[in-house]
């Protein structure tokens, strides 16, 4: 199914009956990853997964994917669904852009995880990296997207996991280059969402790998606890979802139920 934001389609599923759950994907990625997922978690209520802009089969509509745009992207696809009020749970970008609609919409959002992602805005060497991220992306999209996910997992997993990361970048080398340099201009600009996170009533979880590189462990269960968050630690990187399967479900289930 597909919805029109701004000139461009917004691909979306929508399975299963009752609570709904919205699972939003990161950066690099489509609803792809949570595919596998689907006949599980909808046992427990209705499942909307959607590709955000520039990612996956959905398409582009300015040259700066901000998270607030990205967020007005799911709050359209869900008031087409009929979907008043909702559990989210965002991996990594998909995070930020759940702050970013709880911000706006906070009406909308019953209980919230952020699967390794963060409240905080880039630093200034973050956004550094984002710069030199968007003109390797225009110089040359593959080998970026290569670097950028295998740099991902913990160097335990590498290994491991493979076939995964494969798939991954696969279905990533097909994004569109305008696609992944919006979004990573988008990142770039997000501000800091730590008061939105703290002023919000409903249940709140943080989940990090032990072992992330992108995030500073200590910094986020820190954050975790002044944000009034359950913080939940797995072993592994960036990817729990992969990395932490069985957990990573086990978690969403006792979390929704």
């Amino acid at each position: 199914m597909t919805v029109n934001f701004q000139g461009a389609n917004i691909c979306y599923s929508n399975v299963g009956e009752g609570e709904a759950t919205v699972l939003l994907h990161g950066f690099l990625e489509s609803s792809k990853i949570w595919e596998e997922f689907l006949p599980e978690f909808s046992r427990y209520g209705k499942i909307i997964t959607l590709d955000l802009p520039g990612h996956g089969s959905s398409g582009c509509f300015d040259e700066v994917h901000s998270m607030e745009q990205m967020a007005d992207a799911v709050w359209k696809v869900l008031k087409t669904a009929g979907i008043k009020k909702a559990n989210f749970i965002g991996h990594s970008m998909g995070g930020y852009v759940c702050l970013a609609l709880l911000e706006k919409h906070p009406e909308m959002i019953k209980d919230l995880m952020l699967l390794n992602s963060t409240p905080q805005a880039d630093n200034e060497e973050k956004k550094e990296i984002r710069d030199r991220s968007v003109k390797l992306v225009k110089r040359n999209k593959g080998a970026y997207v290569s670097m950028a996910i295998n740099n991902l997992l913990s160097p335990n997993n590498t290994d491991k996991f493979s076939e995964e990361i494969e798939e991954l970048k696969k279905t990533a080398k097909r994004f569109p280059t305008k696609g992944i340099t919006a979004a990573l201009k988008g990142m770039k600009i997000r501000t800091d969402k730590t008061d939105v996170l703290k002023s919000f009533n409903g249940n709140k979880i943080i989940v990090a790998g032990k072992e992330d590189p992108l995030v500073n462990i200590k910094e986020l269960k820190q954050l975790a606890k002044s944000c009034g968050c359950r913080f939940v630690s797995f072993s592994g990187g960036h990817l729990s979802y992969i990395e932490n399967k069985a957990q990573f479900v086990k978690l969403c289930i006792s979390t929704n139920n």
